[in-house]
């Protein structure tokens, strides 16, 4: 099994390569009578589109949408949607150096020893290309959380960047999209771009850390033990391209604390019940309780570089690999809009779960029902 599916009740597979023809998503359970229109899909990929600045690589790609199928005067049918996106800027010349070599801290050498073959243009199903697939079903599934909680945000954004971090104290969730690199602190960027230029010209990458946060999700989505709503986020935020941990709320900071600390204290609202703090991250015992959903993660440094680095081929000789292509500094950049998609395709599969259990039934607290 290939394992290209992602989601239950919601769910999309991705399938296409760095340098085939097209790439795309099949999405299907997505509800009736949605608006949907391959202009509003082209709005999130446009964020993840590559050769929009500087920092990221310059390959040119449009990233123009279609929808084949799914969708009939403007609104959804019930059935499967068909997503596909050409690719129109592939230069496969340039990896003819490594269709035997392996390059280090990239995917080459585990794609060879699992199948035996694989496609070295750009990395094949292991770019982060595919992640382009994965923006044009979260659009999706976004079309879809418009209209069944229209309340509902998510915001994805860039913390840190190599030795940049974020100063929270200036955090500012209108200036990530006033920036190429999604960062909350306007008065920051130019600083951040000069430590960005200061890698390429080194011929280096470096990594990145982002958060997600969900405003407006209603309490009760998740269950447990085995679905639960903080391990279906970690899974996904997991699988983006070149994500090596996950942590949810305080993270991996909660082994510093206190009970008496990390505990959010509840009290009675007039709209329901009102937490003192979030160190949960928005989730309990796996089931969302209606704060902001906080999730972080960290991506390595991009592996394609020109830097000279030790490795082997195929017939198993030591050698010197240097990758040549076009290739982002900083992969973390441009995983934002896929971080975005990714928490709601999450959030729409657990409300629909949700409902398909308890019909949106909630326990009551005091005289009124908060749910």
């Amino acid at each position: 099994m290939s394992f290209n599916t992602f989601g239950r009740l919601f769910r999309f597979t991705t399938w296409g390569e760095s340098h085939g023809p097209a790439l795309g998503a099949t999405v299907d359970g997505v509800p009736p009578g949605v608006p949907l229109d391959e202009a509003y899909i082209q709005r999130f990929l446009n964020r993840r589109r590559p050769g929009t600045s500087k920092h990221t690589t310059q390959r040119r790609e449009p990233d123009q949408v279609r929808i084949l199928s799914g969708v009939f005067e403007g609104v959804t049918t019930g059935t499967s949607i068909q997503l596909m996106i050409e690719n129109t800027d592939q230069r496969s010349k340039d990896y003819g150096d490594i269709a035997t070599s392996f390059r280090p801290g990239h995917a080459d050498i585990t794609y060879h020893l699992k199948y035996g073959v694989r496609d070295y243009r750009g990395g094949g199903r292991s770019s982060a290309r595919e992640t382009a697939a994965r923006v044009a079903a979260g659009a999706v599934a976004q079309a879809v959380l418009g209209a069944l909680v229209p309340q509902l945000r998510i915001t994805g954004y860039m913390v840190q960047m190599g030795e940049m971090r974020l100063d929270r104290a200036r955090l500012d969730l209108s200036a990530v999209d006033s920036n190429p690199f999604f960062l909350p602190d306007a008065e920051a960027v130019e600083a951040w771009s000069d430590y960005l230029d200061g890698i390429r010209k080194d011929q280096n990458s470096v990594g990145a850390a982002l958060e997600v946060c969900v405003q407006g999700c209603p309490p009760g989505l998740g269950a447990p033990v085995y679905a639960k709503l903080d391990t279906d986020l970690a899974a996904a935020m997991m699988s983006i391209n070149a994500v090596k941990a996950v942590e949810i709320g305080e993270g991996m900071a909660s082994a510093a604390l206190t009970g008496v600390a990390n505990a959010d204290e509840i009290r009675m609202g007039e709209a329901g019940p009102e937490y003192l703090s979030n160190h949960a991250g928005g989730i309990l015992g796996g089931i969302s309780t209606g704060q902001d959903i906080v999730v972080r993660f960290a991506i390595k440094p991009t592996s394609s570089i020109t830097t000279p680095r030790r490795s082997i081929n195929a017939r198993g000789e030591e050698i010197e690999v240097i990758t040549k292509g076009r290739h982002d500094p900083c992969v973390g950049i441009r995983a934002v809009p896929v971080a975005e998609a990714m928490a709601a395709c999450v959030i729409l599969d657990h409300l629909l779960m949700d409902r398909a259990q308890t019909g949106g039934v909630r326990g009551k607290i005091g005289n009124g029902q908060f749910g």
